[in-house]
């Protein structure tokens, strides 16, 4: 599962963006990986693990609301149908 959100920045600056993506792991879990930055440059990537599918979806959809509630927008989403995802 793979989700891009990006927010305009201030004028003049280049737009920030998000993108989450879920990916099973060699060890049985499953890795949440964050990415984030301007658009353009170099971003900050971050990985965290979770035991089980479940866990790992939760940990994606709670990070993309807080995103969501920060004013980005869902720009692109590709995986799991999912009905929360509009």
């Amino acid at each position: 599962m793979r989700m891009f959100l990006q927010i305009q920045g201030e004028p003049g600056q280049p737009v920030r963006y998000y993108q989450i993506q879920l990916q099973p792991d060699m060890l049985g879990g499953w890795g949440v990986i964050r990415e984030w930055g301007f658009q353009g440059r170099s971003g900050t990537v971050r990985r965290n693990h979770y035991d089980t599918h479940d866990e790992a979806v939760e940990a994606l959809m709670k990070i993309r609301d807080q995103q969501l509630q920060r004013g980005y927008q869902l720009m692109f989403f590709q995986g799991e149908e999912d009905s929360t995802v509009q």
